[in-house]
């Protein structure tokens, strides 16, 4: 999704693995609660978004897929920007404002906290309630729902 950044809109470089779905590589895991919601706001509000993950080849393609069908395409994908030409040259290191990953120190805030984070303002995402792609994925752990998860119900 090549976007120009507003005046407030930063460059975030969002891992996959144990950031936007649970770490089961070389499969693709369950999609964190609300990880998609939250990357969708955040394009809306002007972020350019740069995929950053371990992942290559097929691999890659199978997550950029999975992105791609739960509504988010990235401005680039372990580039900084769509037309580069990697090579020796030049490092895998992104020229980003912000990483999300969760080999963080501290390790993955989770996406709710990463949006309070970025927007403290809050003005009318409330994720958890509001947003119908919010649940999309996410059944709970071994196929209950978040809420008999949460309550055993």
């Amino acid at each position: 999704m090549a976007t120009l950044l507003n005046n407030d809109g930063k460059i975030i470089a969002i891992d996959f693995d144990g950031t936007i779905v649970e770490h089961k590589y070389p499969a693709i895991g369950k999609e964190m609660l609300f990880a998609f919601a939250t990357i969708k706001e955040l394009q809306k509000k002007g972020h350019r978004l740069i995929l950053w993950t371990f992942r290559a080849g097929q691999p890659l393609e199978e997550a950029v897929e999975f992105c791609r069908k739960n509504g988010v395409e990235f401005y680039a994908v372990n580039k900084n920007y769509p037309e580069e030409v990697m090579d020796d040259t030049i490092s895998r290191k992104i020229n980003a404002d912000i990483f999300i990953d969760d080999r963080n120190v501290g390790g993955f805030l989770g996406w709710s906290e990463i949006w309070q984070q970025l927007h403290p303002e809050g003005e009318a995402f409330l994720h958890q309630l509001t947003n119908p792609d919010a649940h999309h994925n996410y059944k709970g752990s071994e196929g209950k729902g978040i809420f008999k998860k949460l309550f055993g119900k």
